[in-house]
This record gives C-alpha cells, structure tokens and sequence, in this order.
C-alpha cells in the first residue's frame, strides 16, 4: 500500500476508503495463520521503496504470526528515482542500502536480507542504470543476494543479468523474478545457463501466463536439469493497492497455499520427485539468501 496514493485517491471509489489498517493487518494476520497452519514457514518479503514498504506494519503482523517473514532493500521503479532520492549521488543511495542491509532499516532494529530493483519493458533507461548501479555495488560491498522484476514477453532479464553481472556481481546471486511469465525456454535457459536463478512465481495470476502452460514450461525445465537454477513462489500478497477497484485483476484472489494445493500434486504427476520439489521450494531459496 503507498501512502500517497491513499492520501490522494482514498476515497475516489467509494463511500469509505480502499484502506483500513486494522481490517487489513487483521487480514494479513488471518492470511498468514491459515499459510502457517499449510505448512509456510518462512515468507520472503521483497516489498522495497515504491511498493509501500513499511517495516512496523510488518512487525505487528509477525508478532501474532509465527512465520519467519524475510525482507529487502533497494528501490522498485520503472524509469525514475523519487524526488527524495534522485538529488543525491550514487554513493548515499548505496549506502542507504548497506545501511539497511548491515545495520537496520530506519530504527526497527529489521536488517534486510537481500536487495531488489526491477526493469521492465522500458528497459534499462532512464534513472534505471544509476538504480542498478547502486545495487550492484551494495551487493559486491556486503555479498547480498539480487532479486530483479522484470518483465517476460520483453524479455528484459538478460540484460537486467548482463547489466549487473557487467558491475561484478556474481549471476549466481541473481534471481530473475517473473521469468515464469515466459514459455520460451530459449529465453529461460539463456539466464539459468548463466548461473543465475529463475523466479518461476506467479501461480494463479493467469492473464500474466495460463497455470497450465506455467506448468508445462516448468515440467520441461526441471526435466532438462534445471531444478536447481528455479525458485517457486506465489507472488502473491495479502493486499495490493493497484488491484484495488480495479476491473483488470477482479479475478485475481491471492492464495497463500496454492503452490502447495495445487501446483505441486500437479508437478508430482508430470514426475518431479520430491527431491526435486524440495530443491526448488527450500534448498534454492536457502542458497539465495545465505551469506556471500
């Protein structure tokens, strides 16, 4: 949830506004139970500046859930820094990051675990390059994990991939995010052949990519050997303000298990083994965040 677009556009759709913030920490609370009791034990967080991070908010809800809720630094936009930040150099937005990787994020005393950045079908353009650029030097500075959203049908990965590893960091701490949006295994071998890890996410958010196609690409994927390059994951939150009121994602109902309701029996019968299921929903992603 962004702060400002409440501020301005609470109240454009209705009588009462789009937020509440104990219905909607409630919710979250009753969200992450129901996940808990599914067997989710640990929820990688990678809301970042532009996405509405606010720590305290996800304290509360940790405090009455017991999950282990891991979360990020860095900066998620499309072309342009903020204002606050797009005075500054280079050099202070890094070191906001270490900042946060090292020694905390604001006063929360919440140290993140990894940074994210995204490139979308713009591609690597304007305040893009000095985003990346900064989070590539936290990363090699501190030896933290990069998580990249991007966007498939552009197929801006490879040179999300191409841009950082050119800064030194290593594709083997890169997780390409949406690259599950994708079908074409040209594109997805091109990154996992590097090193650097598929974000196979998503699951149930169709007008992106139809589950069952989802799953047949993954299906080839892991039969080619490529179970230890993928990572799994929903995508999926308890809230996001641009669904809001919105008709383009009416359809879309977030699902915390359905990964583990539906997606892997599905695997299961294509013949993944569960070796290679925990690869891909425990090992890969332990491998990701632990220390460089």
């Amino acid at each position: 949830m962004r702060p400002e677009a409440l501020q301005n556009f609470g109240y454009v759709w209705d009588s009462a506004p789009y937020w509440d913030e104990e219905v909607r920490v409630g919710d979250a609370i009753e969200k992450l139970g129901v996940a808990r009791a599914g067997g989710i034990e640990t929820i990688v967080d990678p809301t970042v500046l532009g996405l509405g991070r606010y720590i305290p908010r996800i304290q509360r809800v940790n405090a009455a859930v017991d999950v282990h809720i891991v979360v990020a630094t860095g900066i998620y936009a499309f072309l342009e820094l903020t204002d606050f930040l797009a005075t500054r150099s280079d050099d202070v937005i890094t070191g906001v990051f270490v900042r946060e990787l090292r020694e905390g994020i604001d006063d929360t005393g919440v140290k993140a675990a990894f940074l994210k950045c995204a490139v979308e079908h713009h591609g690597i353009v304007g305040d893009v390059p000095r985003i990346l650029g900064c989070i590539a030097d936290a990363a090699i500075e501190t030896g933290a994990p990069v998580m990249v959203h991007t966007n498939a049908e552009a197929q801006t990965g490879l040179p999300a991939l191409e841009f950082l590893a050119g800064r030194g960091v290593d594709p083997t701490r890169v997780v390409i995010a949406h690259a599950g949006d994708s079908n074409d295994l040209d594109y997805l071998r091109a990154i996992a052949d590097q090193g650097a890890f598929l974000g196979c996410d998503r699951y149930g958010i169709e007008h992106f990519n139809p589950t069952p196609d989802r799953i047949r690409t993954l299906l080839a994927l892991i039969a080619e050997g490529y179970a230890d390059r993928i990572h799994l994951s929903h995508d999926g939150a308890c809230f996001y303000d641009f669904m809001a009121h919105n008709p383009f994602f009416a359809d879309e109902h977030a699902d915390l298990q359905r990964i583990s309701k539906s997606l892997l029996p599905a695997l299961r019968e294509g013949g993944v083994t569960q070796e290679q299921i925990a690869q891909m929903t425990v090992e890969n992603p332990r491998r990701f965040l632990a220390a460089g």
